[in-house]
């Protein structure tokens, strides 16, 4: 079957996503951010989005940032999420924005769209941090000498 195209996404939205895993050629779905769309085919999107998990939503490493109900509620109601989740902006992805790569999911809080929700703005400085997380290189400790002759 032909993949159908959605119309286009604004960033910041999450959206219920099929993140390819390189084991099964059809993933389970799961929340992604849209960090980037791509309009040069326009009206065929792509998009680049950034992984969701809803494991170990405390134990952030470089490039992650979460969304917990508990600690902010509003951001949790505006992303449309079920369960905590963290996103890790050093895993993403660019994709065709079709029916391919991305369903609607169960509840369909958005009719017949791929979209969960948006991410709410006051988690925008977390994002911004974990995406300079992300980019930057990986520190290494420097040699440490023994003092012992």
């Amino acid at each position: 079957m032909t993949p159908v195209w959605w119309a286009e996404p604004p960033a910041g939205d999450i959206a219920w996503c099929h993140f390819p895993d390189n084991i099964n050629p059809h993933p389970k779905p799961r929340p992604a951010l849209i960090l980037v769309v791509f309009d040069d085919d326009a009206p065929q999107f792509r998009v680049r989005v950034a992984y969701g998990t809803s494991q170990r939503t405390t134990a952030l490493h470089r490039g992650e940032f979460s969304i917990l109900r508990l600690r902010n509620p509003a951001a949790y109601e505006a992303a449309g999420l079920s369960y905590d989740t963290k996103f890790n902006l050093g895993q993403t992805v660019d994709l065709p924005y079709t029916t391919e790569w991305f369903s609607v999911p169960p509840a369909a809080p958005h009719r017949q769209s791929p979209k969960l929700g948006t991410l709410h703005p006051s988690l925008v400085p977390a994002l911004q941090a974990a995406h300079r997380a992300a980019a930057a290189p990986a520190r290494t400790c420097p040699t440490v000498r023994s003092k012992r002759p």
